[in-house]
């Protein structure tokens, strides 16, 4: 069972001058990271993560480990969303914040994404929670013994609820977190194609495009015209992911896939946070979704926040970042 919405005893959100609005606060992590990657006085090294398909791609990732630990904590995995990585800036916000109270932590990139991607011929899509198996499987001993919780961004975190509904009991991750993840996927892919987002979808798009043309990427000579060639993501996925991966298109890729088919099963303690105007991710598929039927799911649904912003008036730290750590140090000890 996940604490309570009580116990985690946050504070209520209220955006910071001068973010206000759903788009400044989607736009405000942009617009002020430092992207210092140093995150001194913690110290940091990389660990890769052969996969097990015979494709010979291999995962990388970075240990962040706390200049002072704290017994008892288990390990935080990290994974970013789409067209991000290890170096994201809700990523290393997240990492300074839990390293100063005495987590350890690991940034991973997806297949094919950020420092991974000269390692990996294929491509990270929402289907391929097989990867997030052989990681965990991969995670050296010594790192292991207080257990293990994961947080997800966005895809990142639509793939770890997925993951966590195949898995089920057997999962054998303690706890875990996802912020503003899409639970479903057509609906979000709709939703992000609207005029009012074109801006939005045609920055993400770009990026999306870049990545999967990118030195390491095997592709043929068609793939690079259909990527090159598709004008929004659902176009994107429908002429390049789904026929790759063996989906009919890209409804049968959404419809099996998709989070919220999957979340009735998760039996792991996992706090879902989003915020209620996202621009990027549709309310209503979280208001609609039936929580009261799957007790180890824990909605945290804030009024305002944007899309992984969370700049709040009481703090310099993110809201989302303070509510995943209050939220894993309730969880009960690896020992019960």
């Amino acid at each position: 069972m996940p604490p309570s919405i009580d116990s985690l005893d946050l504070p209520p959100f209220r955006p910071r001058f001068p973010w206000w609005g759903a788009d400044l606060q989607t736009i405000a992590i942009r617009l002020t990271s430092s992207r210092v990657l140093d995150l001194a006085p913690h110290t940091s090294e990389r660990l890769a993560f052969p996969m097990a398909d015979r494709t010979g791609d291999i995962l990388l990732g970075m240990l962040d480990r706390p200049a002072e630990a704290v017994d008892g904590r288990p390990l935080v995995l990290l994974v970013h969303g789409c067209t991000g990585s290890e170096d994201s800036a809700y990523m290393l916000n997240a990492a300074r914040h839990l390293l100063a109270r005495g987590y350890t932590v690991l940034r991973l990139n997806l297949r094919g994404c950020g420092p991974s991607r000269p390692y990996c011929r294929e491509h990270y899509h929402l289907g391929r929670t097989a990867d997030f198996r052989r990681v965990l499987w991969q995670i050296p001993e010594e790192l292991t013994g207080n257990g293990i919780v994961a947080v997800g961004y966005s895809l990142g975190g639509a793939m770890l609820l997925k993951y966590l509904g195949e898995e089920g009991a057997f999962s054998p991750l303690r706890g875990a977190a996802t912020i503003c993840a899409p639970i479903d996927l057509a609906a979000n892919c709709k939703h992000m194609m609207r005029p009012r987002n074109w801006l939005y979808h045609a920055y993400l798009l770009s990026d999306m495009k870049a990545e999967a043309l990118a030195e390491g990427a095997s592709n043929t000579p068609e793939e690079c015209e259909t990527i090159r060639a598709a004008r929004s993501v659902w176009d994107f996925n429908d002429k390049f992911i789904a026929p790759r991966y063996g989906f009919r298109d890209v409804e049968d890729y959404y419809a099996l896939c998709t989070p919220h088919a999957f979340m009735p099963e998760i039996r792991v303690p996992t706090m879902v946070l989003a915020a209620c105007d996202d621009p990027w991710i549709p309310v209503e598929c979280y208001r609609d979704f039936k929580w009261s039927d799957n007790p180890a799911l824990l909605p945290v649904l804030p009024p305002a926040g944007g899309h992984i912003g969370f700049h709040a008036h009481d703090s310099t730290q993110p809201w989302c970042d303070i509510a995943m750590e209050k939220f894993f140090d309730r969880l009960a000890p690896a020992s019960c």
